[in-house]
């Protein structure tokens, strides 16, 4: 069954045609804390070439700690982040975990954490597989 999901106002929708993602992790870094409003964001990897976004979506580019472009996406009607594209890692792209439709998400099994060099310390999760940075 593919992932599906789609913004706050629904003008998004999307669906990334795999039975399962590639990760799910707590991503720690300071950008998704900004973009999330939150301690982190819930992220769901899934292989770029299987997923297909529909409807208005904005893009804002910023560097990341590779220094290549990161894209992030969002819905340019509600402001929902959709997902953020790192040009660092061209195959991939992680989906804003928030955004899968309701039962995909409440099934998800996040056992990662990325950017731990950047978990606020009042974060007392621990997951079962931490980096520092960006797995290799």
């Amino acid at each position: 069954m593919p992932l599906t999901g789609h913004c706050l106002c629904k003008a998004v929708t999307y669906t990334a045609a795999v039975d399962q993602p590639l990760i799910t992790a707590y991503d720690h870094c300071d950008d998704c804390q900004r973009q999330s409003g939150s301690t982190y964001s819930l992220v769901t990897v899934v292989p770029k070439d299987s997923l297909t976004i529909n409807g208005p979506v904005k893009k804002y580019t910023s560097k990341g700690s590779s220094g290549n472009d990161v894209h992030r996406l969002f819905c340019s009607e509600c402001g929902s982040p959709i997902a953020h594209d790192p040009d660092a890692a061209p195959p991939i792209i992680a989906l804003k975990a928030g955004t899968l439709d309701t039962e995909i998400k409440k099934n998800l099994k996040p056992d990662t954490e990325i950017w731990t060099v950047s978990k606020l310390p009042f974060c007392s999760e621990h997951l079962e597989k931490p980096f520092k940075h960006m797995p290799e």
